[in-house]
C-alpha cells in the first residue's frame, strides 16, 4: 500500500472519527450524493457513514459517503411545484420595461432587457 493510501486508510474511524478510505478504495455499499442521485436515490436523513480523502488542489479533499441500503427513493416534484418553477423562470425572462418575454434571463445588473438598456425597443 502506498504511503498516501496508508495515510487515508482508517476503516475503524479511530484517526478521523468516521471510517475513512482513499480514492476509489471504499467498499461496496457506500455511495456519494452524486452516485445516489444517479441511481434515483437520496440520503433520506441518514448521517454520513464514511468519507474518502485524497490529496488535491489546495490540500486534502473529502467526499462523504452514505449507505446505499438506507437510501430512499428520490422525491418527485408535484404539478404545483413544477408550475411555480416555470412561473419563476418566466418572470426572470420578462423585461419590466417593455413587458416582453426574452429568450434569456434579464441581467440583474441592468434591470431590463438588453434592447431597452441600449435605448431601442424591439
Amino acid at each position: 500500500m502506498a504511503r498516501v493510501r496508508a495515510a487515508y486508510h482508517d476503516p475503524d474511524g479511530t484517526r478521523y472519527g468516521i471510517p475513512t478510505y482513499w480514492w476509489r478504495g471504499a467498499p461496496p455499499g457506500y455511495a456519494t450524493r452524486r452516485q445516489l442521485r444517479a441511481a434515483g436515490l437520496r440520503p433520506g436523513g441518514q448521517p454520513i457513514a464514511a468519507q474518502i480523502l485524497w490529496r488535491g488542489v489546495g490540500g486534502t479533499r473529502a467526499a462523504y459517503l452514505y449507505r446505499v441500503d438506507l437510501a430512499r427513493p428520490k422525491r418527485t416534484a408535484t404539478p404545483a411545484q413544477l408550475r411555480a418553477v416555470r412561473a419563476a423562470l418566466t418572470a426572470r425572462r420578462t423585461c419590466p420595461t417593455c413587458r416582453q418575454v426574452r429568450p434569456y434571463c434579464i441581467p440583474r445588473s441592468l434591470g431590463e432587457c438588453i434592447d431597452c438598456h441600449e435605448g431601442g425597443t424591439a
